[in-house]
C-alpha cells in the first residue's frame, strides 16, 4: 500500500511558499510544466506574476523534496495545486488557512507573511538584496527592503563585527 506524504495541498503549498517566496496566486497557477526537478528550478510565468515578468526560482532541498513527494501523490492534473473539489485553479484558501492558524494558536499571520519570512531569512543568512529582489520578482529595490526585515539579534551581531578592542570596560 502506497503512503502519501501529505494529507492535502496546504502543507506542501506552505512549505513551497516559505522556501521560494512565491505569492499565493503564483502557487495557485503553478503547473508541473514549470517545475524542473532535474534543474532544481521553478519558473513563474509572467502572465501569472504580479510584475508581469517571468522569473526563475532555484529550489533548495526542502522545496525540491516537497515537490517530488507532492507529484508522487498527484492525480496527473496539469496544476501543481489543483482545487480538490473542482480540479481547477484555486481562487483562495482562506478557510483552510484560517483553520490552520487557529489550530496552531498563531495570531495575525497572513499567508503572504511567508514571503516576508523568505526574504528576511535570505538577508539574515547574508544574501545580497539584489538577489533577493530578483527571487521575489520585484522591479526595484525599495519594495524588497519592505520585505527584508531583520531580527534584532541579527542587527546586534552585525554591529558586533566592528567591535574595537579597548582598554576600558563599560
Amino acid at each position: 500500500m502506497e503512503r502519501n506524504t501529505f494529507a492535502d495541498y496546504l502543507k506542501p503549498m506552505v512549505l513551497l511558499a516559505r522556501n521560494t517566496g512565491m505569492r499565493r496566486g503564483e502557487l495557485f497557477a503553478l503547473t508541473w510544466e514549470n517545475v524542473s526537478v532535474k534543474e532544481k528550478l521553478v519558473t513563474v510565468e509572467g502572465v501569472t506574476a504580479k510584475s508581469g515578468s517571468t522569473r526563475h526560482i532555484s529550489l533548495n532541498n526542502e522545496a525540491l523534496g516537497v515537490l517530488i513527494d507532492w507529484r508522487n501523490q498527484s492525480d496527473g492534473n496539469k496544476l501543481v495545486f489543483p482545487n480538490p473539489n473542482t480540479g481547477k485553479k484555486f481562487d483562495n484558501i482562506k478557510k483552510s488557512w484560517a483553520t490552520l492558524i487557529k489550530l496552531a494558536g498563531i495570531k495575525e499571520f497572513r499567508f503572504h507573511d511567508l514571503r516576508h519570512h523568505f526574504a528576511s531569512s535570505l538577508v539574515m543568512k547574508g544574501q545580497d538584496l539584489n538577489t533577493v529582489r530578483e527571487l521575489l520578482g520585484h522591479s526595484d529595490l525599495s519594495m524588497t527592503l519592505r520585505y527584508a526585515h531583520l531580527a534584532p539579534e541579527h542587527k546586534a551581531a552585525a554591529v558586533a563585527l566592528i567591535d574595537w578592542p579597548t582598554s576600558q570596560t563599560l
